[in-house]
């Protein structure tokens, strides 16, 4: 009996999905001490989100993904609660891959996380509206054209200005 190419892949996007999963509920063992814990199901979710990004933005990805790395970098911060938890990681894991897209890769996944997550406590100061309206927007236009990816107008010291008078 030969089995068809086609049964292959769906067998194992299925266990690709179900250790997808397995991965995010670990993390219940290091978030629980900031009061953070998700259920099977959200992270069932989580990843299905992962999954429509990825398709949303023509990317592939192999292995977990950077769910688990999102969530371990947020899960201290002081404007996450179980209240907005599941919802921020739904919409910070669309932010992550639609970013990584306009930043044409130009940063790595780990240095994108901590970018997120420094302007989502500093300047945005927990606004998901913020977040990739302006400084994510920011960072991937100063990476395409070879700027620094903290690079901004406003940073231009009195010296800078004078050399260029």
């Amino acid at each position: 009996m030969c089995l068809g190419f086609e049964l292959i892949p769906f067998a194992s996007a299925g266990l690709i999905q179900k250790q997808a999963v397995s991965e995010v509920v670990k993390c219940n063992d290091y978030t629980q001490r900031f009061g953070l814990v998700l259920t099977q199901a959200q992270a069932v979710e989580l990843v299905e989100t992962r999954s429509v990004a990825l398709s949303d933005n023509g990317r592939i990805e192999f292995g977990g993904g950077v769910i688990d790395k999102i969530i371990k970098e947020f899960c201290d911060s002081p404007y996450i609660s179980m209240h907005n938890y599941t919802q921020t990681l739904h919409e910070l894991i669309e932010l992550f891959y639609y970013y990584k897209n306009e930043a044409m890769d130009l940063i790595s996944d780990d240095d994108l996380i901590k970018f997120m997550k420094s302007s989502f406590e500093g300047i945005c100061q927990g606004s998901l509206d913020l977040l990739p309206g302006r400084e994510l927007y920011r960072l991937a236009k100063n990476l395409r054209f070879g700027l620094s990816g903290d690079y901004s107008e406003d940073n231009i010291s009195e010296d800078e200005e004078d050399e260029d008078e």
